[in-house]
Order: C-alpha cells, then structure tokens, then sequence
C-alpha cells in the first residue's frame, strides 16, 4: 500500500560499455572504495562500495570488499553486470483497464499479479512500465504518477496523477486521510460484527518480507463492516484509515482472521481455519470503492469495481 516520493536513479557509467583502469601509484595504501572514489569522483563513495561489494567492480578481475588495500597498478573492471536499478524503467506495451481519464488524473482497475513499481525481482512488466507507454508524458512526474500501491495480488482501484500540480494534491489528500479507499476481503473464522483495528504497523524483526503490529510502528487504523458471514469465512468491507504496508492484511490477522489465501500473514490456530484450508491463489483482497477530490476542479470523484472473476467464484463456492 501506500509508499511515495520515486527519485530517478543517477545516470550512471554502469550503463555503458565496461571501464577498464588501473589503480595509480598515488593511490597505495588507499582501501579500494576510497581509491575508486577518487579516480571517479562523479560517483559517491557509498555507491563504489555498493557496487563492489554486488561484484559489479572486479579488481584483478576478483570481487574484493570496500576495505581491501590497493598498491597501485591493480586493474579496475567496471560494469561487468547489469544492474536494473540503475537504469530508467522504460515503457511496455502492457494493458491497462483505465476506469477514468482526464488531463489531470488517470483511475486504474489493477488486475491481480500485477506489480504497481519497479522493485526486486519485477525490474519491467509492472504498472508504472504500462503507465509509461499509455501516457508518455508521465516520464516527467515522479514514480509516472503513482501516489499509492495495491500489493502485487491485490486487485482492484488506484488513482494515477498526471501532472506535478495533482500529484502534490493528491499525496496531500493521501496525508489528511479525505481519499476514501474501500475494499472488499474474505477472512477466514466468523467475525461477529463490525468493528476497526488501531494498531501500529512496522517491519517484522524476525522476517523482513513481512509487516507486523509493533509497538515502534507507524499508527495505522482500519475500520470493518461485516457483510456477509458464510460456514468458516466473513466477508468483510474494509476501510483504510491510514495507507501502511500489507495494512489490511496485517490488522484482519492480528485479531485471528487472516485472509483467505494469503500465503504470508496466515497462521495456524487462527479463528475458523487460519491455517488456509480453504484454497485459493492469492490473498482475497479486492479495492472496491475509491473516491478522492478532483485536483484541478475540486469535485468529489467515486469510482466502482465489482468483484474479479476469480473472488465471485470464490464466493459462489461457499456456503
């Protein structure tokens, strides 16, 4: 969920054909990071030592650490590898389900399996590739104009701004909380009524792929409303108070009703079966509502998303 402020990445040497140069004389004694920092000094220190210690800086065509002496006369091999990091994301011909467009905002119905921004693991093939190629004139905003996430396999509403002017509004809209985002979720166990989790949400010390309450998080409050109750799941409308990572995920399992077919917050001897008996391929988490004010004309906008193929299925199983 929400995350902002994307910076595009320095221009960089890596990116072009490899540098081939040998440590100078002056340079004995130096510790390699240092030595590298001086005979290319339009790159920091920290990101020679990034880079040395990725391999992506050969010495003696060896890896060595940032701390490695150097005598002079060694050689120096750089952009040996590619790093996607380091290069501007590019536009790809990708679908984009657009629910509303004007000169100001771009609203998008995000399928799930699709990954909002470039990251680990998801250099291209994401939203912000698509949104590059739909409406080239995003390269000129930060992040093509995204101003909040959907995780990978959450689907449903998110709002794009296409100018610096409404993306700032909308980020301050984000900020005081006034953008209404709605979602629809499937929890495993009977949630007997409606109900809200206040409760910080922070890196899990113990693993780092996931979010956990924590006492040293950032506060975040999401408000339920019990739609439907079926034999081991709820169906339940949420409303995000707050944007944190993973939010709604973490809340519903922090009170034992886990999302149906989450594969990282469930948990065994949740209420109702939190152990994922109940099969399904990805976290049941659809953005169903969304509304927010029009940044240019200041009128309130609200846009629907009916359930995905696979969740009506999903609920049309149970009993």
């Amino acid at each position: 969920m929400p995350s902002n402020n994307y910076s595009p990445p320095d221009a960089t040497i890596m990116a072009e054909a490899p540098v081939n140069r040998q440590i100078p004389p002056d340079c004995a004694g130096m510790r390699v990071d240092r030595a590298l920092a001086r005979m290319f000094p339009e790159h920091s220190r920290s990101r020679v030592a990034a880079w040395l210690k990725g391999g992506r800086i050969l010495l003696d065509k060896r890896q060595v650490s940032p701390d490695q002496k150097v005598w002079g006369g060694e050689s120096v091999e750089m952009g040996v590898s590619s790093d996607p990091r380091e290069a501007p994301p590019e536009a790809e011909d990708i679908g984009l389900c657009v629910v509303h467009e004007d000169e100001t905002v771009l609203v998008i119905d995000k399928p799930a399996g699709l990954v909002v921004h470039p990251g680990s693991g998801n250099w291209s093939g994401t939203l912000l590739n698509a949104l590059l190629h739909h409406a080239p004139s995003l390269q000129e905003v930060p992040r093509a104009g995204i101003v909040h996430r959907l995780d990978k396999d959450t689907s449903g509403l998110l709002v794009v701004a296409k100018t610096l002017e409404a993306q700032t509004s909308l980020v301050r809209q984000l900020q005081a909380r006034t953008v209404e985002r709605i979602y629809l979720a499937l929890a495993h166990g009977r949630v007997e009524r409606d109900g809200e989790v206040e409760a910080p949400i922070g890196r899990d010390p113990h693993n780092r792929v996931r979010m956990a309450v924590s006492g040293s998080g950032k506060p975040a409050l999401t408000r339920y409303r019990v739609q439907k109750h079926y034999a081991s799941t709820t169906l339940l409308e949420c409303k995000l108070a707050t944007g944190r990572t993973h939010q709604i995920r973490v809340h519903l399992q922090s009170i034992g009703h886990p999302l149906v077919g989450d594969p990282v917050y469930r948990r065994a001897g949740a209420a109702g079966g939190g152990t994922g008996t109940l099969e399904f391929p990805r976290q049941a988490l659809h953005a169903t509502r969304l509304a927010f004010l029009h940044p240019s004309g200041g009128q309130r906008m609200e846009f629907h998303s009916p359930l995905p193929a696979d969740m009506e299925q999903l609920l049309k199983g149970l009993v």
